[in-house]
């Protein structure tokens, strides 16, 4: 049986990139094509949050919320420059749940993290002195807070490829699988990459983890007539000018019991979100309508005094969660995942169905667990208690900072704070041998210099504006369109030249 790679993985969201760092990192071999940007669709329009789901205590998942706040802890040391911790403000509303069924549910939230937390517990606050209720109309007198973490959603998925790759995968951005066969007891699949060219893959295992194609991969690319189709809900974010001058976020309470976060974002903006609609069209093309954006205004408006119009909102973002379909209203379904291993005779075909960006490394080591076994393969699990992400050895930032500083006194001060929190300790890697701004190159603006954008396109697959400006980093809320069409033709005419050798270094684990 002769193939070319033990593990081929379809999907370069987050599902898709953390099992092939797993994978990666046991030994197998792994190759991962994605049809379009890492990340380029439901990963990168969440909510941004590494949290348990306080919410779906009331729909009795205590497993999900126990499992998710487990990984919380994981994540948050795995990523320390991409995840921090976030407090969350919680005003009260009577008319909607008495106070003690709310401070029943957080006492409830705090135990079932408690075996490895390091995160506050909750307590009740004052809104009339406490800094949170300044902004909030003045009827919300009481509240609560509470602790969870922040993620950046679509970093997170770039540093597990990157960990991958260094663990020896093929990460093959904008290829997509076009068929996938078994003959001779192996798994025979077409990569065809963005400009035409094809190539032939033989491996012994196929993960699908094409999210919200899932269903459309078996029935399109493997040909399988009878499969299980995910339940695709649309969430939907707005961002507007920023609402409050402190660090905490709000998880507001609506009139039909959905919840509502109100984030700080990017220093000067706040991100409000998330809608849960049924979706029915091509995740591809999913966007915000009218009657979400009034919705999302609507729920600032009921809590904060400064009232908000759609004509406020600066930037809109829509993602395409696949669930799985338990039926129920859109809300209520569970954001937990199935794994189902189909052990056709030597080339197990394992499919990846729901899930949430928070248990991402429990699926993957599930997922790994499950083909390793298939396999034959005596590779254990590595990933809780392993390595760091890329660039996030280090255990205190303000330190790891100051040293900066020392290093390269001529770093303008926000410049070195941002790349902290987007690159870690890999900032060395960014700058190379500068030793003063001018050596970054030329600035296309808000603080993106050549030298970055040239170690994207080099080190993380970024191959256009979008994918540097809205996933990579979030400059496209300070850019302007000038400025932004600048950045795509200097892409035009250098990424060919700059990603020549990482398509040489991939194509020797698929020759």
């Amino acid at each position: 049986m002769q193939y070319d790679t033990d593990i081929l993985v379809v999907g370069g969201g987050v599902n898709g990139a953390g099992i092939a760092r797993d994978a990666a990192g046991r030994g197998l071999s792994v190759t991962l094509c994605e049809q379009d940007d890492l990340a380029a669709h439901t990963s990168s329009a969440s909510t941004k949050l590494i949290h348990g789901g306080l919410r779906y205590l009331e729909q009795y998942e205590f497993r999900l919320v126990a499992k998710a706040l487990a990984e919380r802890e994981v994540i948050l040391r795995l990523a320390p420059h991409i995840t921090w911790p976030m407090h969350f403000v919680l005003p009260h509303e009577s008319h909607l749940r008495p106070m003690w069924m709310i401070r029943l549910g957080l006492m409830l939230y705090d135990r079932l993290g408690a075996a490895h937390r390091t995160l506050a517990d909750s307590r009740a606050v004052d809104l009339r002195k406490h800094v949170s209720g300044e902004p909030l109309r003045p009827v919300y007198e009481r509240g609560f807070v509470y602790s969870d973490g922040w993620v950046q959603d679509a970093r997170l998925v770039t540093l597990n490829a990157m960990d991958a790759a260094r663990r020896g995968a093929s990460i093959r951005v904008r290829t997509r699988c076009v068929s996938a066969q078994v003959r001779d007891g192996v798994w025979h699949a077409v990569l065809q990459e963005r400009h035409g060219a094809q190539r032939e893959v033989r491996a012994r295992a196929l993960v699908n983890a094409c999210g919200p194609w899932a269903g459309r991969f078996l029935g399109e690319v493997v040909g399988q007539r009878e499969h299980r189709d995910v339940r695709l809900v649309k969430g939907s974010h707005i961002v507007l000018p920023r609402l409050f001058d402190h660090d905490y976020a709000y998880i507001f309470q609506q009139p039909d019991r959905r919840i509502v976060f109100a984030i700080p974002y990017e220093t000067d903006f706040t991100l409000v979100g998330t809608t849960d609609v049924d979706y029915r069209a091509d995740p591809a093309e999913v966007h915000i309508d009218g009657d979400e954006t009034r919705y999302l205004c609507d729920a600032v408006n009921r809590y904060f005094e400064r009232a908000v119009t759609p004509d406020d909102v600066v930037w809109n973002y829509s993602g395409v969660r696949p669930l799985l379909d338990e039926g129920g209203d859109a809300s209520s379904v569970s954001r937990d995942y199935r794994i189902e291993l189909d052990e056709r005779p030597q080339a197990p075909l394992l499919n990846v169905f729901g899930g949430k960006i928070t248990t991402y490394r429990r699926l993957s080591e599930d997922t790994v667990d499950r083909l390793a076994t298939a396999l034959g393969v005596d590779a254990p699990a590595w990933t809780a208690d392993g390595d760091p992400l890329p660039g996030g050895d280090f255990a205190d930032a303000e330190r790891l900072v100051d040293g900066w500083s020392r290093r390269w006194p001529w770093l303008p001060v926000g410049l070195a704070h941002r790349w902290l929190r987007h690159y870690g300790t890999f900032t060395a890697d960014l700058l190379g041998e500068a030793t003063c701004v001018e050596d970054l190159g030329e600035h296309f603006g808000a603080g993106l210099y050549r030298a970055e954008v040239d170690y994207l396109v080099r080190c993380e697959w970024a191959r256009s504006a979008d994918d540097i400006l809205w996933r990579r980093t979030k400059l496209g809320l300070r850019l302007n369109a000038d400025q932004r069409t600048h950045l795509e033709a200097y892409l035009d005419g250098v990424v060919d030249t700059l990603s020549r050798a990482d398509q040489t270094r991939s194509g020797e684990h698929m020759a």
